[in-house]
């Protein structure tokens, strides 16, 4: 990502791009000493890792720390899953969560944005974060599971401790896991608790909410428990709210960086479909998926043993230079975009529907509203954790109406 303006500090995305070719540089497969972890880094490589959950299963539970309270989440978060579990599970949430509700949302999103944006239409410096990523996703994911509107700010608190990563180090190591688990604990408890109660009280009262449809979806006479809705709907919280949260302030950005593709968007909103793809390959809010081995493998020429983890980095994968035409470069017109940001295989990403069309129409309308939108100083601009996710924590901007 190249820069046109005056960027005041450098911020830790521009730091990517260098990190990430120097990953690609040591090898395609490198074993980290210090993490004490494989790493794959080239996109055939991602792309066959993981479309082998035979090979490299995503249940990290026999490697990784554990703590009570999230047993819980474990049971429904199908992403920890290997077939036939996995299938089974992820056939159950389907019935619920089809691409018709997801389709079906997209008037209540636009409400959702023109009510958030109609909030500071007396301003003209507004962080973006605050006023629209953050609050825009989590929103629409409580009203999509029935959640009074009244504790939707329960939800806003939770993301904001179970994803901040003020636990971790620049590296996710096992001693900073165990310390980041302990820390947000309580969080945990106090979600599931809420959502377990939540999801009785619906199948006490039936409603045509996501929550309702989830407790009636059945496969092969098997329908899923009421711990397994809490942990799925926990996933909805992770996948729903960082993704978008995160794609919206790179977004941004990426467009402030690079004005004349923001006038080629303005000119032609057709392309912001393939803008915000764009934008997902060059900044991946989850950088990295973990894998375990289950069995000895030999990868990029190296063997690996059993019960190894692996990590897939999606990040380096995107830049890879013999699958991308001038891979640091933002071109709304690339295409095609086979990046990994999403995952691949089985495990491609459940909510990527639903981040794609509030992403699409929350852009489309800052764009509409404002004729000017910018970023006046990288000086007042705050980072999550790199190491947990690629994105902005505040991003303060200027705009000028019509």
């Amino acid at each position: 990502m190249t820069s046109t303006r005056p960027t005041g500090a450098e911020s830790p995305l521009d730091a990517l791009p260098d990190r990430w070719r120097s990953l690609r540089e040591a090898g395609p497969v490198t074993y980290d000493e210090a993490q004490g972890q494989w790493r794959v880094v080239d996109h055939r490589g991602v792309s066959a890792v993981l479309a082998d959950p035979g090979a490299y299963s995503s249940d990290l539970t026999p490697i990784t720390p554990t703590q009570q309270d999230f047993e819980t989440f474990r049971r429904g978060n199908f992403v920890g899953m290997d077939p036939p579990e996995h299938r089974t599970f992820r056939t159950l949430v389907s019935q619920a969560f089809t691409p018709r509700v997801v389709q079906g949302l997209e008037p209540r999103i636009e409400a959702v944005c023109a009510r958030l944006l109609d909030g500071v239409a007396d301003r003209d410096r507004f962080d973006l974060v605050d006023t629209l990523a953050h609050p825009l996703p989590i929103i629409v994911i409580a009203e999509l599971l029935g959640i009074p509107a009244d504790d939707h700010r329960l939800f806003q608190e939770w993301a904001a401790v179970l994803f901040g990563g003020d636990q971790l180090g620049d590296s996710l190591d096992t001693a900073d896991l165990e310390k980041a688990l302990e820390a947000i604990a309580p969080t945990v408890r106090e979600m599931n608790g809420y959502v377990l109660d939540h999801i009785r009280h619906r199948r006490a009262h039936p409603g045509d909410d996501l929550t309702g449809r989830l407790l009636t979806a059945e496969v092969d006479g098997t329908r899923l428990a009421d711990e397994e809705i809490v942990g799925f709907v926990a996933l909805l919280l992770v996948a729903g709210h960082i993704t978008t949260t995160a794609l919206l302030g790179n977004a941004v950005v990426t467009f402030d960086r690079n004005p004349g593709a923001l006038a080629t968007l303005r000119g032609n909103p057709g392309r912001l479909p393939g803008a915000v793809e764009e934008v997902l390959r060059l900044l991946p809010p989850f950088p990295e998926l973990g894998r375990r081995t289950t069995r000895p493998v030999v990868l990029g020429g190296h063997e690996i043993p059993a019960d190894t983890l692996l990590m897939a980095h999606l990040g380096a994968a995107n830049r890879d230079p013999s699958r991308f035409d001038d891979p640091d470069v933002f071109d709304v017109a690339r295409g095609p975009n086979p990046h990994l940001t999403f995952g691949h295989g089985i495990h491609f990403c459940f909510g990527a529907p639903l981040a794609r069309l509030e992403a699409r129409i929350a852009l489309h309308m800052l764009m509409e509203r404002f004729p000017v939108l910018a970023v006046p100083s990288y000086d007042d601009v705050t980072y999550q954790n790199p190491a947990v996710i690629v994105g902005v924590r505040h991003l303060p901007i200027v705009v000028t109406r019509p």
